[in-house]
């Protein structure tokens, strides 16, 4: 299959083409002002240096949150637009699962800052299957819900976690650094799932927030 993966949900975006479980190019997006204006331009780029059109695609994957809110709509609404005009199915994809995928180690603790003092994590085995599910929570919390699992912290910068393992058992816990541009391992991932059946119909496809968005949380307090 032929997949292209579609990563927006930061301001660190990035593309991938793959065949299989090859990945043939990745594309690094940056924008801070989002990727709306610039995506489907990108696309096209990218398909048309390998001689592929639009119609050729066998299928998206998108990586689906935790992240921006923004940015995760604008992918998923990219990938599922073009999906339904062409009539293809679609794999959402966990950043966290993603970030797994891209690591190495028996447990991977994949983590995301998600900012106002939190993370985003989970921990996955080597064969990619949820071990602690997905959270955000303070990083304190986070290693408490590790108990005394020996894990390989897995994240695209590690250093807003560093000082908060110092003084505690995982403070020499090995850490993975991996690509800002996660479409790659978007693509791995989706074609996995493709593989076994695990698609979906673009109208199935949903937003991994995790955490509400500031408008929602609001609008429950009133």
């Amino acid at each position: 299959m032929t997949i292209l993966a579609i990563d927006t949900t930061s301001e660190f975006g990035s593309l991938a083409l793959a065949q299989g479980v090859e990945i043939l190019e990745v594309v690094s997006l940056h924008s801070r002002e989002g990727f709306g204006h610039l995506i489907f331009q990108q696309i096209v780029a990218l398909l048309e240096r390998h001689g592929l059109k639009l119609a050729d695609l066998d299928g998206y994957a998108a990586a689906s949150g935790p992240g921006s809110f923004t940015g995760v709509r604008v992918g998923l609404t990219a990938a599922k637009g073009l999906a339904e005009a062409h009539g293809k199915l679609v794999v959402p994809v966990s950043n966290l699962l993603a970030l797994a995928y891209a690591g190495e180690g028996e447990l991977r603790a994949a983590v995301l800052d998600a900012r106002r003092g939190e993370i985003y994590g989970a921990v996955y085995d080597a064969g990619l299957r949820p071990v602690v599910e997905e959270i955000v929570a303070p990083w304190p919390r986070f290693l408490e819900l590790l108990g005394d699992r020996h894990v390989t912290f897995v994240a695209t910068d590690f250093s807003p976690f560093r000082a908060g393992v110092v003084g505690t058992p995982f403070e020499h816990a090995p850490v993975v650094t991996v690509s800002r541009a996660l479409a790659g391992a978007v693509a791995g991932v989706g074609a996995r799932a493709f593989a076994e059946g695990r698609s979906l119909l673009p109208e199935q496809v949903d937003a991994n927030y995790v955490r509400r968005s500031d408008a929602e949380m609001m609008w429950k307090e009133t």
